[in-house]
C-alpha cells in the first residue's frame, strides 16, 4: 500500500476549463511559505473555534450531564471526588447534630443510655458512619438504634440520595470513558490531497485508511469547503460551508474500510473548484474539511473523525499513504 502505483495506460486529455490549463507561477513556494493561514479545523481533527462573550451561561447548567461529560478529565475527576466528599461531610454533620441535640455526647460510655447511633462519640465518628451508610459498607461497629426516629428518617434520605449521586456520577464517568474519540487516532488520511486526471476527468483525490483490525461499520464520508463568500446583494458570509460531492449520488461515499481507499471528487461545472484556476488555487483562502462517520465494531458507538487536507496540483496519479 505504501508503494507508488504506475499505470501504463495513456489517458487522453479531455476538454478542461482554461483555468485548469494555466501554469503555476515560479515563486509559488516562496509565497506559500510567507503566508500564515489560521486553520478552521486543525490537522488532528479538532475544531479551532472558541466561544466568547457567551452571556447566557446558565444554559450549560440546564444540561449539567452533558456539561460534565464535555469537561476535561482533571476537572471531571475533581468534581467526582468533591461531590462524594461534600455529601459525606453534609450527612456526617447532620448525624453529629442529632447526637448532640439528643444528648448522646454527654452519655458516652453510659451503658444505661440508648444513643441514636451506638459508638458515635464525635464528628469524626459521625463522618465515618456517614461514609459507611452511603457506600453500604457496614463494618458493624456503629449502628443506628430503634429509639431514634429522626435517625431512621435521615437514614432513608441518605440512602436514596446516595443512590441518585452514585447513578449520576458513575453514569457520567462511564459515558466519558466509552466515548470513541480515541478510535479516531487509528483512522489516518493522506497528508495531501491531489488534483489530477482519473478516467479522463479532472478529480480532487485523497486517501483514507484504518489501522485497526476491528472495522468501522457503515462508514460514510463527507467533505466541506470552508471559504468566505460574498452574495450578489453584497452580503459577506465568513466561513461559508459548501458541500463537496464525493460520491453521494452514486453511493461511493459509503465505504467498506478494510484497506486504504482513494476518495475522489470530480471537478465539473457543479464543483466549487470549477472557477478556481491552477495559479489561483494556492492563493485562495479556503479549507477542505473531511468528515468520516461510522460505528465502532467493538463497542457499537458512533465515531466521528474530522481532518483538514491540503490540496496540491499534480499531473500524475495519486499514490502513497501517509498519516496526518
Amino acid at each position: 500500500m505504501e508503494q507508488d502505483i504506475e499505470s501504463p495506460v495513456t489517458i487522453h486529455q479531455p476538454k478542461l476549463p482554461k483555468q485548469a490549463r494555466e501554469d503555476l507561477p515560479k515563486n509559488l513556494n516562496k509565497e506559500c511559505a510567507k503566508r500564515k493561514i489560521q486553520r478552521y479545523v486543525r490537522k488532528d481533527g479538532k475544531c479551532n473555534v472558541h466561544h466568547g462573550n457567551v452571556r447566557e451561561t446558565y444554559r450549560y447548567l440546564t444540561d449539567i450531564f452533558t456539561t460534565l461529560v464535555d469537561l476535561k478529565w482533571r476537572f471531571n475527576l475533581l468534581i467526582f471526588v468533591m461531590v462524594y466528599t461534600v455529601t459525606w461531610l453534609f450527612f456526617g454533620m447532620i448525624w453529629w447534630l442529632i447526637a448532640y441535640m439528643r444528648g448522646d455526647m454527654d452519655h458516652i460510655g453510659d451503658s444505661t443510655w440508648t444513643p441514636c447511633v451506638s459508638n458515635l462519640n464525635g464528628f469524626v465518628s459521625a463522618f465515618l458512619f456517614s461514609i459507611e451508610t452511603e457506600t453500604t459498607i457496614g463494618y458493624g461497629y456503629r449502628v443506628i438504634t430503634d429509639k431514634c426516629p429522626e435517625g431512621i428518617v435521615l437514614l432513608l434520605i441518605q440512602s436514596v440520595l446516595g443512590s441518585i449521586v452514585n447513578a449520576f456520577m458513575v453514569g457520567c464517568m462511564f459515558v466519558k470513558i466509552s466515548q470513541p474519540k480515541k478510535r479516531a487516532e487509528t483512522l489516518v488520511f493522506s497528508t495531501n490531497a491531489v488534483i489530477s486526471m482519473r478516467d479522463g476527468k479532472l478529480c480532487l483525490m485523497f486517501r483514507v485508511g484504518d489501522l485497526r483490525n476491528s472495522h468501522i461499520v457503515e462508514a460514510s464520508i463527507r467533505a466541506k469547503l470552508i471559504k468566505s463568500k460574498q452574495t450578489k446583494e453584497g452580503e459577506f458570509i465568513p466561513l461559508n460551508q459548501t458541500d463537496i460531492n464525493v460520491g453521494y449520488y452514486t453511493g461511493d461515499d459509503r465505504l467498506f474500510l478494510v484497506s486504504p481507499l482513494i476518495i475522489s471528487h470530480e471537478i465539473n461545472q457543479q464543483s466549487p473548484f470549477w472557477e478556481i484556476s491552477k495559479a489561483q488555487l494556492p492563493k485562495e483562502e479556503l479549507e477542505i474539511v473531511v468528515i468520516l462517520e461510522g460505528m465502532v465494531e467493538a463497542t457499537g458507538n458512533i465515531s466521528y473523525t474530522l481532518c483538514k487536507v491540503n490540496a496540491l496540483i499534480l499531473e500524475r496519479k495519486v499514490s502513497g499513504f501517509a498519516s496526518v
